[in-house]
C-alpha cells in the first residue's frame, strides 16, 4: 500500500483522517456499532463485542469503507480511493468507495471480497469470503453491478455478475455464479446458479411478514 499511495498523502494520515470523519458524521459512527452488533449477533465463533473490535477483519473492512464512501460522497474522491487501497492491502478485500452499503451488515472474514462501483447492499445482508459483486464487462454506465436486497445471504466463493438483483431474504449458495435475478425467500446455487425446492434462512425466520422485505 505504502507503494501506491499519492505522494501528497503523508504516512499514517488516512487513521485520523478516518477518525475525524466519523466524529463529524455521527450517522456513520452509528451504521459501524450497528455493523458490529450484526458481526457479534450472527458469527458462532465466541469472543463478543471485543473480539469482534480486535479481531473481525470484516467489520474493520466496513469501517474503512464507511470513511471512503463519505470521502467519495463529499467529491474527495483521491482520499476514497487512497483509503480503499490501504485497506485492501491490509485487509484483503476491494470494496469500491461509491458502493453503496445499508446498516447491520455482516462481513464474515472479508478475505477476497470485491464489491464493484454501482453495487448496494442493503440492510441485514450477510457476506462471506471471496464473494464478488462485479460487472459483466460488457456494459458500461451508471447501473453495472449488483443490487443485494435486505437480509440476503451470499456463500462463500459466490459471484454475481452485472445488475442483478438478489431478492430480500434470498439464500446464494457457496460458490455459486449469478447471471440473473433470484427472487425473494428463495435459495439458489450452481453454475449457473439455478433455484432449489428447499429454502433456509440461516438467520432470518422463513415466515417472515411480507412487511418485512
Amino acid at each position: 500500500a505504502r507503494l501506491l499511495r499519492p505522494a501528497w498523502l503523508a504516512p499514517g494520515a488516512l487513521g485520523p483522517l478516518a477518525e475525524a470523519l466519523f466524529a463529524a458524521h455521527p450517522q456513520d459512527a452509528a451504521a459501524a456499532l450497528a455493523d458490529l452488533d450484526a458481526i457479534t449477533t450472527r458469527n458462532f465463533e465466541p469472543g463478543g463485542l471485543l473480539g469482534s473490535w480486535i479481531g473481525g477483519r470484516g467489520f474493520h473492512m466496513l469501517l474503512a469503507h464507511r470513511a471512503a464512501h463519505r470521502l467519495w460522497a463529499q467529491g474527495r474522491t483521491e482520499l476514497a480511493m487512497a483509503l480503499k487501497t490501504e485497506a485492501a492491502a491490509s485487509l484483503g478485500a476491494d470494496i469500491h468507495p461509491a458502493a453503496r452499503l445499508g446498516q447491520r451488515i455482516f462481513l464474515d472474514h472479508g478475505l477476497g471480497l470485491v464489491v464493484g462501483e454501482t453495487a448496494v447492499i442493503e440492510d441485514d445482508v450477510s457476506l462471506w469470503h471471496g464473494v464478488t459483486l462485479g460487472s459483466t464487462l460488457t456494459k458500461g454506465g451508471e447501473d453495472r453491478h449488483p443490487k443485494v436486497r435486505r437480509g440476503a445471504v451470499l456463500g462463500a466463493g459466490a459471484t454475481l455478475l452485472g445488475p442483478v438483483e438478489i431478492g430480500a431474504y434470498a439464500v446464494v449458495a457457496a460458490g455459486s455464479v449469478v447471471l440473473a435475478d433470484v427472487a425473494p425467500r428463495s435459495t439458489v446455487a450452481g453454475n449457473p446458479a439455478t433455484p432449489r425446492r428447499r429454502h433456509r434462512h440461516p438467520y432470518f425466520p422463513a415466515d417472515l411478514p411480507e412487511s418485512a422485505a
